[in-house]
């Protein structure tokens, strides 16, 4: 490039961070142009060194604030051309400072003190002018090196940047992959052209270099150590575990999810220990290049999630064992979808190989962009023919006449394949490849992880059933040392599974929100985590639809987690304790409650939302609260204090307002009674806090029956009273403490009122008791001659019947 040519460009790039730079100024420099063809004028290092420093200082404060993706491009072709100019100022310079070398040649070295050679002034000063000139320039060519060196490592990270923003970025339109412009690179590609042959050159000699002398035999050793880890080692391991579920475990589902999580951890091990030695095969000679290296170092981590996928694969199919097989899947359609686990694990390897072969030869980002799109189309074509395949097995079986059991996750797994597969291409189409790669790797992502919690799983639940069982060897160890009975085991056994299963529940939340396949390492996705927990993922509020997604992932997991735990701690484990009915229920509520707000706050940071800056949330609530939400707080809050005060609680009888029933279920805003003749009201909980209730079963009250009777004048007291008290004492129900008892009432024209008083365990038994007793009661009486007192219009009325019957009388 002349001298003249990097003036125009030097100050071209000024004018492009020169937002108030006239235009005629590009017109001005066109006259040096064409004067360029006849002088090419030296250009001043010192005046243009510090201009081009100071355009790659503007230059790199660009890159931190744009947001365009054309923006990026042209950021990074001014610091490409900016290092092909510093490249050349230096490559001018140095004839400089040969000739100036060969100048001070020419006059040779200066005299000697003490030599008594003299010189003359002129040439004294010419050697010092000479040597300024010298370091002056050597401190030019040092700086252009520099620049040039800035310049290029820039360009690196512009790039770098760029193909992170298409991973991140998923809203970013890069082209249909339809377009001639995707599949470009395959056909013309100058700028990526040259250094994948550089690559595949330096890949060669790595290969060359691991078969050199005193290097040939360690490879072969390696090479073959790698073959026989994954042949033999894999299958030998697998069988001896096989071996071990079947004589040394308990009988029952722990033999099952014991091998299933071996045969996925044997598989594991094995396909990452075989691409480890063959990565310490070829990249083990100190002289293999650096990109070579890294990727080889990159293809051993990327192995890890390989062997993942396809030992959650064999496991679950259990091809080998079907009748060992953990889920409920058909013979049939476990041989046709047994080489699913194997393609998808060789297609997520290569891709994430790409994608490191691209950061290690830094490849344009429109190479990034194809590879990103083909991985996308094959995964998403894959989900579409895995679901074919199946339903295609299905329907055989079908017309076969074979019932093929199918659950509804089976259901809901194939509709989510389906759809993603449809989004994936769809996307691919109009454009969106960067949306489409995130799908494609986040199915495969959330694939691994449901898989993993399901093994898992199943293995901790077996697992608790077996130590915790009195009838297997751990459980009797564990009664001995411990000193427990049946039913303190069983509450162990239940509550340590729970534990369990909670615990991995939260994990598998935190790596669906934090987790994606996409990362480097698994240290990436813990790094993650502990952000997570330290609130460094909250400090702002940021939607984009990976976050929609995590919020939505996060509230229906919450959910159901929360349902989960809600519904193991009512059926399984608080059943066991000797908490009553009505305190269960208060408890079962009140975590449900709480659950609900962490579930509805772990959405929102997920979401994006800052828990610290929730001022407006606060200041709507509290103008709705003002406006018309206070009853709704109010029974609220009401419903808080009955679950923790317990005034009342499930299963209590209670009287309020003229209404008495049974309490069926103390909500968040009201409390339903239910009623004798089963049917219920529903009463706010303020009321319960602000009114008069009475509790007839608080504390365990007994219930007392009391029967008042009227007799005539002319009874016998005595043999009344010891008729009511044996009518009583002779009843189950009535309790002997205290004992049943007669009160003398009342002595009235009327008759003789007696009042005959028992005890029953329970309120509820008063009504059924009192009537059985009635019955009684009149049945004695009758036996024993002794009439009721009549009513006194009764009486009266037998009066004026028999005076009439006397006058009639002749």
């Amino acid at each position: 490039m002349c001298m003249s040519r990097l003036q125009k460009v030097i100050l071209t790039l000024c004018m492009l961070f020169t937002l108030a730079a006239p235009m005629t100024s590009v017109l001005a420099d066109e006259s040096t142009d064409q004067s360029s063809d006849t002088a090419a004028p030296k250009v001043d290092a010192s005046v243009e060194l510090p201009k081009m420093q100071v355009i790659l200082d503007k230059i790199k404060g660009q890159v931190s604030s744009a947001s365009d993706e054309s923006q990026l491009a042209q950021l990074n072709d001014m610091a490409v051309e900016l290092g092909e100019n510093a490249s050349t100022l230096s490559q001018n310079l140095v004839p400089q400072s040969q000739q100036i070398d060969t100048q001070l040649a020419v006059l040779g070295p200066a005299p000697e003190a003490g030599s008594g050679v003299k010189e003359t002034a002129d040439v004294t000063s010419q050697r010092r002018h000479l040597l300024a000139q010298k370091s002056r320039l050597d401190d030019q060519i040092k700086q252009a090196n520099a620049l040039q060196k800035g310049a290029s490592v820039l360009s690196s990270q512009i790039l770098n940047y760029r193909r992170d923003r298409l991973k991140n970025q998923v809203s970013l339109n890069t082209g249909s992959v339809l377009a001639a412009k995707f599949w470009q690179p395959l056909y013309n590609n100058p700028v990526d052209g040259p250094k994948i042959i550089t690559f595949a050159q330096d890949l060669k000699q790595s290969v060359q270099l691991s078969f050199s002398p005193g290097y040939g035999l360690g490879t072969t050793l390696w090479f073959s150590a790698a073959i026989l880890v994954m042949v033999i080692g894999r299958r030998y391991m697998e069988e001896f575990l096989a071996w071990v579920s079947i004589n040394k475990l308990s009988e029952g589902r722990l033999r099952r999810s014991f091998l299933a999580c071996a045969i996925a951890i044997t598989t594991l091990l094995a396909i990452t220990l075989c691409c480890n030695f063959l990565a310490l095969a070829f990249s083990r000679h100190p002289d293999v290049a650096d990109d070579v290296r890294d990727l080889v170092s990159s293809l051993g981590i990327q192995s890890l999630l390989a062997g993942l996928i396809a030992g959650l694969g064999r496991a679950f199919l259990s091809t080998r064992r079907p009748s060992w097989r953990l889920p409920v899947i058909n013979d049939e359609l476990a041989k046709a979808l047994k080489p699913f686990p194997i393609v998808i694990a060789t297609l997520v390897f290569i891709f994430q190989g790409l994608e490191a072969f691209n950061r290690a030869i830094e490849t344009n980002v429109n190479t990034t962009i194809f590879g990103n799109g083909l991985t996308a189309i094959l995964i998403g074509l894959l989900c579409l023919l895995m679901v074919t395949r199946t339903r295609r097995i299905r329907r055989k079986l079908d017309i076969a006449g074979h019932e093929v059991e199918r659950s509804r996750i089976a259901g809901l797994v194939d509709i989510a394949l389906i759809l993603t597969g449809i989004t994936i291409l769809i996307c691919l189409v109009i454009g969106y490849v960067g949306l489409a790669r995130y799908l494609s790797y986040e199915v495969i992502w959330v694939g691994i992880l449901l898989s993993t919690f399901y093994f898992l799983n199943a293995l901790a639940i077996d697992g608790c059933q077996v130590l915790f069982s009195t009838d297997s060897g751990p459980g009797k160890l564990v009664t001995r040392s411990l000193n427990l009975n049946k039913k303190t085991l069983l509450q162990l056994g239940s509550l340590f599974s729970g534990l369990l299963k909670s615990a991995l529940i939260i994990l598998l939340i935190l790596l669906l929100m934090n987790g994606t396949i996409s990362s480097s390492s698994p240290a990436e996705i813990l790094s993650r985590i502990v952000d997570f927990f330290a609130g460094r993922g909250l400090e702002k509020l940021n939607l984009i639809p990976s976050h929609v997604v995590m919020a939505l992932v996060t509230l229906i997991a919450g959910i159901y987690v929360l349902r989960s735990v809600r519904n193991w701690l009512d059926n399984d484990f608080l059943p066991q304790t000797s908490m009553d009915a009505g305190m269960r229920v208060s408890l079962v509520t009140l975590f449900s409650n709480i659950g609900f707000v962490l579930v509805l706050l772990m959405t929102l940071s997920a979401i994006g939302v800052q828990w610290n800056k929730l001022a407006w949330i606060v200041s709507a609530l509290s103008v709705g609260i003002g406006f018309g939400l206070q009853e709704i707080v109010k029974n609220f809050i009401s419903g808080l204090i009955l679950l923790t005060e317990r005034p009342v609680k499930v299963g209590d009888l209670v009287t309020i307002s003229g209404i008495e029933g049974d309490i069926r279920r103390i909500n968040v805003r009201a409390t339903e009674i239910l009623l004798t003749d089963k049917s219920t009201v529903i009463v706010p909980n303020s009321q319960f806090i602000s009114q008069n209730v009475r509790n007839a079963t608080m504390g365990n009250a007994q219930g007392v029956v009391t029967i008042p009777l009227t007799f005539p004048l002319d009874i016998d007291p005595v043999q009344v009273k010891n008729i009511l008290l044996a009518a009583f004492n002779d009843n189950e129900k009535i309790l002997d403490n205290p004992a049943p008892s007669v009160s003398f009432k009342d002595l009235s024209a009327q008759g003789i009122l007696l009042s005959v008083t028992g005890n029953v365990n329970s309120q509820r038994l008063i009504s059924a008791t009192r009537s059985e007793l009635l019955f009684e009661v009149l049945v004695r009486l009758r036996t024993a001659n002794v009439a009721l007192s009549s009513p006194q219009t009764m009486v009266i009325e037998q009066k004026a019947l028999e005076q009439a019957q006397s006058i009639e009388q002749p």
